[in-house]
């Protein structure tokens, strides 16, 4: 948001600096971006100066008469200047550029003075007409003042240019109060402890002792829910024109383009005083009656930019008796604006709900100075005001007079804010103990009342225009910026009166340290959206926790819900990839699902990985080989043993509506992860030919199990022993029944079961394949000796043929 310097001087008495300004305002909470310079004339008429000439003689060039001049320029000895105006005299005040100066002329490109001869005489500067200096288009002769400034004034004062600077405000949604020249005055007000200069409209009663051209309009507020506060008034004999210098100096200093004079003053109140308002050709309010309403939905309105709007039903419009002609608070109409031959007009000033206004400005896709504010919070006790100031402004522009008494429509007031506040508050989350003379300073500068005054707290009365400021935490915030965060003392040591039980995992350190690994072993991150088609949830309907969550204002068609499972939004990443043939993909996405379970809504986190392709790249050296479902179960060991997960219980997944086939791994009974190889029919769906390995784990419940606790034991110093088994088992037999059963019977010497070779053929019989097994055994205390290899291997025989009706095949 852009405020003006020069402008907010007149609110306010400040002798400081922009810069200076700047950084007061940055101290209170009103971030200051940048203070940059505005130019009311190119070169600001650097180096150019009121003189006197004291001495002039004329001579002769060619038959043109020149003139010797010296000149006093403030600086100490005049400067002598060869001037070329027939107008040019002793004793006359005179604008001088001085050595060094640049000009920028009407016509033509800019120039320096420099030291330099003119036909043989020494000219050290320029006696300027307007012309040489851009401030017009005249070359009759040179400018004579009719000034008493002293010499060497310079000329930019004389004629009223001061240089403004513009001070760019990072203006956050809660401070509507300070999105206006007058808003950021309170807050000087309050922190430099100044009274405010605010222009006064009692003359606007002078203006309205007859009532003619407005005396048969009617105004009528229909939603009072959208519009607690609607205020106008008619103005009639007006002239459209364009605006003074001075009101377009001050709308081009913040940006705003001028229109004409009519406009420019309601463009201009609304950066003033932060109230927007609308003015509407009063010979174009079909049936004298301005209404405001909302219309059904789908009605076609035509808005300035000359796009027709389809409205939705909760658009607030401000209509006559026949059509629309405004967006209430957020644009005007075609057909109601002010043009060059208006000659009377209905000025608006009202206080729109920001709730509505919002929905309306997001519906169309529209921002206006006038939304922005409404859509933040406005002063509702402020329209009336803004009404005769801007009517005062337009007479003064426009011509005219106020031709109808104020309509004001406000039938419940709204009342200020009351919030409770103990000192004892006070000084502790301040760090503190603050006089409370000066509190109350502060806070009766900040136009928040106190009543029930105790020694022990008080009730502060806050303006309703002060939207942010509802709780005893948001006085005390603002008791504090303005005081100042940097007068707080820092102590030697710093404590607080709790102390929160820090926790010793931190989840985004194991997020990163998770997706680092899985990036090392070859997978890609992705992040999708979190919006989605219903239709998928429904293809997977019987295994998810509640029901979609519906967006209220969809994008697009699909994009109506928020997503209840990851899987989906992973295969589309892997379309996307295969589309552009990315033929072997390992993707890894952290995200959210959303659901709604019996009214509430729940988000769960999840770590999602997908497999589709090769196991590795096309190479001349290395065949081919597709994916399959343990590589997925490695990538699903990888993470576990990251997080330190060593004891799972394991579940095959009967359930085959996500699943071909597949595991759950569970830990105390809650499911950890499910893994395994999507069903041909889901990936049907996004016309995915091929395998895809998807597992999705619950990250939180994950994250629960790490513990950042490292044990460390001594190497040991007696040898491992490894002896294989082969054994021929039933078909339905996992290798994980067969880990459990030797864990079973040996719990002391073993330290590992693996697999290393499935066989399957008729040399064993149909229905049954061979694992090849290898045990990994070791004491801690001693070297292991033959007798207790073989006993310990024997123990284990009898265990698979017991507990599996395993063949043990030698």
């Amino acid at each position: 948001m852009k405020i003006s310097y020069n402008w907010l001087k007149q609110f306010i008495d400040i002798p400081e600096s922009a810069e200076e300004i700047g950084k007061v305002l940055t101290a209170t909470g009103l971030e200051v971006e940048g203070v940059e310079p505005v130019e009311r004339i190119k070169g600001g008429l650097q180096g150019v100066v009121v003189g006197q000439v004291l001495t002039c003689e004329p001579f002769m060039v060619k038959d043109k008469t020149l003139h010797l001049t010296t000149v006093d320029t403030g600086a100490g000895e005049p400067a002598t200047i060869v001037c070329g105006a027939s107008n040019v005299a002793a004793g006359q005040k005179v604008v001088v550029a001085t050595v060094g100066a640049t000009i920028y002329p009407a016509e033509g490109e800019p120039f320096t003075i420099a030291k330099r001869k003119v036909y043989g005489q020494p000219s050290e500067g320029m006696i300027c007409a307007e012309d040489e200096l851009g401030l017009g288009t005249s070359h009759a002769g040179i400018m004579v003042l009719d000034t008493d400034l002293p010499n060497g004034t310079p000329a930019i004062e004389y004629f009223g240019l001061q240089p403004d600077y513009v001070i760019e405000i990072g203006l956050t949604p809660n401070r509507a109060d300070a999105a206006s020249h007058l808003g950021v005055a309170r807050d000087l007000k309050a922190v430099l402890n100044r009274p405010l200069c605010i222009p006064t409209v009692e003359e606007f009663t002078v203006y309205s002792s007859r009532f003619t051209v407005g005396s048969s309009l009617n105004v009528t507020v229909e939603n009072t829910e959208a519009c607690p506060r609607y205020a106008g008034v008619v103005i009639s004999g007006l002239t459209v024109k364009e605006s003074p210098d001075w009101l377009k100096d001050k709308l081009q200093a913040v940006g705003v383009r001028c229109i004409n004079n009519v406009v420019d003053i309601t463009n201009y109140l609304c950066h003033e005083l932060g109230q927007p308002l609308h003015a509407f050709d009063l010979d174009k309010i079909t049936g004298h009656q301005v209404i405001v309403k909302t219309l059904p939905e789908g009605t076609p309105f035509v808005t300035l930019d000359g796009v027709e709007r389809k409205l939705s039903a909760n658009d607030l419009m401000i209509c006559n008796s026949e059509e629309p002609m405004c967006i209430g608070g957020v644009f005007g109409g075609t057909k109601s604006g002010v043009t060059e031959q208006t000659t009377a007009i209905f000025l608006e000033a009202a206080h729109f709900s920001s709730a509505w206004i919002r929905k309306t400005g997001t519906f169309h896709s529209l921002k206006t100075d006038a939304s922005f504010r409404f859509e933040r919070g406005t002063d509702p006790n402020l329209p009336v005001y803004a009404l005769k100031r801007a009517a005062l402004l337009l007479l003064d522009v426009a011509g005219g007079e106020v031709s109808s008494d104020i309509f004001d429509i406000y039938p419940q007031p709204i009342a200020h804010f009351s919030v409770p506040v103990k000192y004892k508050n006070v000084d502790r989350l301040i760090g503190k103990t603050l006089d409370r003379t000066l509190i109350k300073r502060i806070l009766n500068d900040l136009d928040i009342q106190l009543h029930d005054e105790t020694p022990e707290g008080f009730t502060a009365s806050v303006p309703p225009y002060r939207v942010d400021v509802t709780r005893e935490a948001d006085v005390i915030e603002e008791i504090l910026r303005i005081y100042g965060f940097d007068n707080i003392e820092l102590s030697e040591t710093l404590a607080t009166d709790f102390l929160s039980g820090f926790p010793t995992v931190d989840p985004d350190k194991q997020k990163l340290r998770v997706a680092n690994l899985l990036a090392a072993n070859g997978f890609n991150e992705t992040m999708t959206n979190s919006l989605t088609k219903p239709a998928y949830s429904a293809a997977i309907a019987p295994t998810l926790v509640g029901e979609d969550v519906q967006m209220l204002n969809p994008l697009s068609e699909d994009l109506l819900v928020m997503r209840q499972t990851m899987l989906f939004s992973g295969l589309e990443s892997v379309v996307y990839n295969l589309n552009r043939r990315q033929r072997d993909l390992k993707i890894c996405e952290f995200g959210k699902t959303y659901h709604k379970v019996e009214g509430k809504y729940k988000e769960l986190s999840h770590l999602v990985l997908l497999m589709a392709g090769h196991q590795a790249a096309e190479s001349w050296f290395e065949k081919d080989q597709k994916l399959a479902f343990h590589d997925l179960a490695s990538a699903v060991q990888l993470v576990l043993q990251a997080m330190r997960v060593t004891t799972v219980e394991k579940q095959e997944i009967t359930d085959k509506t996500i699943f071909e086939y597949g595991l759950t791994y569970t830990l105390n009974k809650k499911p950890l992860v499910s893994f395994g190889q999507v069903r041909a029919k889901l990936t049907k769906i996004l016309d995915i030919k091929q395998a895809v390995f998807y597992a999705d784990f619950d990250w939180a419940y994950l994250l629960k199990q790490y513990q950042d606790k490292v044990r460390f034991t001594e190497v040991s110093k007696f040898p491992e022993v490894r002896r294989d088994l082969s054994l021929v088992l039933d078909k339905t037999v996992t290798f994980e029944q067969i880990r459990q059963a030797a864990r079973k019977y040996e719990r002391e010497l073993l330290t590992d079961v693996n697999v290393f070779d499935v066989y399957e053929g008729d040399n064993i019989g149909p229905d049954k394949k061979s694992y090849s097994v290898s045990f990994t055994l070791q004491d801690a205390s001693q070297t292991l000796t033959d007798k207790v290899i073989d006993k310990t291997m024997q123990k284990l025989m009898i265990a698979f043929e017991k507990e599996l009706g395993a063949v043990i095949r030698k």
